[in-house]
């Protein structure tokens, strides 16, 4: 079997610096920076060039810091953003990142032929398209190592072209400008809309996307022999050089024509150079190199995206060939390149492209950002920016994107959003840790520290947060659903394994086992092991060492099928709940009916007289009543608040009672029964209902809770306030 042969490496020059050059000094140079001096002067041009490279550079800046601080893998951006806040951002940005990029390449082809049509305007505009489009996919399908070597190729001619404007400088081109090309422009408008008038953000809008293109050389990442090195080191070298070149242009095209002649034409800077026709080739090398850059770019994109699965099919595009290369990314990249060619006109979607860019640059700036700002260890580039760069970036890229068109920005936000909820739907598996678990752990500990300042009680954030001792795992299997019901969804599960020390290691199992399935059941759980053959010591010592975390328990579910095995210990365990606040819920399930039909629930009310008043403190029924709700929820059932009195007088009293309960508790679809009876007689003939809650008393009668499970026929459950819980709140 044949050997697959190693992916050559590219280093800065070759694998950041060139292709990001080319990319950006484009045809936007050639062919428009002559009109934004007619219309901005060449004061306003160069205030345009420092803005627009003042929102490259500093998400350049950005971009360096998080490189040099993780293990960059194929995919440029999209990889620097998966592995910084997870695959579903990353592919959010990465999949339209991906077309746009894609349609670009279309836009670049037909930039050529404009340029091409300008030499040779009699030739067929579709052919030359195509012929363009085959030979710049045959170079990258080819490899990426013959893409950049035609770019030393092109990149020779663009510099050639610029050495022939530097010849018509020195031989005098700079002597027929007016003064006023010189000043601030009047914005006079293009040949176009009649020169009715522009301004200095229109201007700004035509001129941006040429200072775009910073990702040319990250695109590659997968490919560099030192991307840690080569993408911050390439890509402020083109960034710096490119920019020193747009200001020399600017200022030589304003002092070598007039103000009509930058107006009236787009060629203005060609006719003005010593030698046109390899300003031409300057032209047509530009929109090239683009291309190429592009289509090898964008390939790697999708190729990344494949090795994560985050696209279907995403096994069949992470795959390459024998030379390393991915023919399969390359082959959808260069359908998609050839369909978009048959829309002959890309007007309508080039906005859209930008903005794409956009969005990523300033996901980037954001990346950095939260970087800082968590204060993680696992922070440390190599590369280290100020604080304030990546917000200047965050803040220039937003403002940018809603200047140049605020519809395609808020369109092209509303497609991210779209995809991320497809993809977080799709429950992507991350091959690696990202910074999300920092964010969510800074936000807990945040959290934590400001609710620990709160001098009052929380009443209105409650939610059941239980402890569930375990010494049998196998006990747990018949009220799983039930537990469940009563946490989800906001609430959480704490497992206590308690056992003897050789039986540690098999219940750690047993018990860690346990957690994931009530995790797999969308409630949060976690889980711990004391090793202690006394059961009420473990339970106590758990939740006195439970006092010290945020989210502590604050109801301990005992289940009364283990009490021949620890009813000794129950007592003890509930009185230590009472000193430490802590609500006690004893389940004491009927053998036959368990949960039946889950349609009502019937909530006991001890006989309040002569005191039927509803004051805040409501005695120990918040939390009955709370758990009642939430399994009435869950299980879309019914409460039925029960009561027996001894006379007509009382029975009044407990009514009203009831309804005012009702009313201030906010407890809708309730249905209320009062008896006048003994209590003895009347649960022999309880009202039906598939559970009932009883209040549980300081010392309790277990063989009054056995006697209840018999007379009523049903589960029953015995609750005591932690005394923290409140109804009304």
């Amino acid at each position: 079997m044949e050997k697959k042969k190693s992916l050559k490496k590219f280093g800065t020059f070759g694998g950041v610096f060139t292709p990001t050059l080319l990319t950006i000094i484009g045809v936007i140079m050639y062919l428009r920076l002559g009109w934004v001096v007619g219309n901005a002067g060449l004061l306003g041009a160069w205030v345009i060039i420092i803005i627009s490279f003042l929102i490259t550079l500093t998400t350049a800046l950005s971009m360096s810091s998080i490189t040099t601080n993780i293990k960059i893998g194929a995919g440029g951006a999209y990889a620097i953003i998966s592995q910084s806040l997870g695959l579903e951002v990353g592919g959010s940005l990465g999949i339209p990142r991906y077309v746009s990029q894609g349609m670009a390449v279309t836009m670049y082809i037909f930039g050529f032929r404009e340029g091409w049509l300008s030499i040779f305007p009699h030739h067929p505009a579709f052919i030359i398209d195509l012929v363009v489009f085959i030979i710049i996919y045959a170079i990258a399908y080819k490899s990426a190592d013959l893409a950049i070597r035609t770019q030393y190729f092109i990149m020779a001619i663009i510099v050639s072209s610029l050495i022939v404007i530097v010849l018509a400088a020195y031989y005098g081109s700079m002597q027929n400008s007016t003064v006023d090309s010189l000043k601030w422009g009047t914005f006079p408008g293009s040949v176009e809309n009649n020169f009715s008038g522009s301004d200095f953000w229109i201007v700004f809008a035509v001129f941006f996307p040429a200072a775009t293109g910073i990702m040319a050389g990250a695109n590659m990442s997968g490919e560099l022999k030192n991307p840690r090195k080569s993408i911050p080191v390439g890509t402020l070298w083109a960034i710096g050089l490119s920019f020193i070149i747009y200001m020399a242009l600017a200022y030589w095209i304003a002092r070598s024509a007039s103000t009509e002649e930058l107006l009236n034409d787009y060629n203005i800077m060609i006719k003005k150079s010593f030698f046109p026709p390899l300003v031409i080739a300057g032209v047509l090398g530009a929109t090239f190199s683009s291309a190429l850059a592009s289509m090898v770019g964008s390939s790697r994109i999708l190729y990344a995206m494949g090795q994560h699965r985050v696209l279907p099919g995403g096994k069949w595009l992470g795959e390459t060939d024998k030379t390393g290369q991915p023919r399969n990314a390359m082959f959808v990249t260069g359908a998609l390149v050839f369909f978009t060619m048959l829309l002959r006109d890309l007007n309508a979607v080039a906005p859209l492209v930008t903005m794409f860019f956009m969005i990523t640059y300033a996901m980037l700036n954001i990346v950095v950002i939260i970087e800082q700002n968590l204060g993680l260890i696992s922070f440390r580039p190599l590369f280290k920016v100020p604080k304030w760069i990546p917000w200047v970036g965050l803040v220039t890229s937003v403002l940018a994107m809603f200047i140049i068109n605020p519809t395609i920005t808020l369109v092209s936000v509303v497609v991210v959003l779209l995809v991320y909820g497809i993809l977080l739907q799709r429950k992507l598996t991350t091959p690696f840790e990202d910074v999300r678990s920092g964010l969510f752990v800074s936000f807990a500990e945040w959290a934590a520290k400001r609710t620990s300042q709160l001098a009052h009680r929380q009443e209105r954030a409650w939610k059941p947060n239980l402890l569930i001792p375990v010494s049998d795992p196998k006990s747990i299997k018949g009220v799983f659903s039930f537990l469940k019901n009563v946490a989800f969804p906001q609430g959480s599960i704490k497992l206590l394994g308690i056992g003897p020390e050789n039986k540690a290691d098999e219940l750690a199992n047993d018990v860690s086992d346990l957690s994931k399935a009530f995790q797999q059941s969308e409630v949060f759980s976690s889980w711990a092991v004391i090793r202690t053959e006394n059961f009420a010591e473990g339970v106590n010592f758990a939740n006195q060492a439970y006092r010290g975390s945020f989210i502590k328990p604050n109801i301990i579910f005992l289940n009364l099928a283990n009490k021949d095995a620890y009813s000794k210990g129950f007592n003890d365990i509930i009185k230590e709940a009472a000193r430490l606040q802590i609500g006690v819920l004893i389940y004491s399930q009927h053998p036959e009916s368990g949960m039946g039909q889950r349609q009502i629930i019937n909530i006991w009310i001890r006989n309040r007289a002569p005191n039927w008043k509803i004051s805040w403190d409501i005695g120990n029924l918040d939390l009955s009543i709370l758990i009642a709700y939430k399994l009435k929820r869950n299980w879309n059932a019914k409460i039925r608040l029960v009561t027996v009195v001894e006379n007509e007088m009382q029975k009044k009293q407990a009514l009203k009672f009831m309804t005012d309960l009702m009313d201030q508790a906010r407890l809708p679809e309730t249905e209320m029964a009062v008896y006048v009876d003994n209590f003895n007689e009347l649960i022999k003939n309880a009202p039906t209902a598939d559970l009932n809650i009883f209040g549980l008393v300081p010392n309790p009668d277990f063989e009054f809770m056995e006697k209840m499970n018999n007379e009523t026929q049903t589960t029953c459950l015995f609750i005591r306030d932690s005394g923290l819980e409140n109804i009304f709140a």
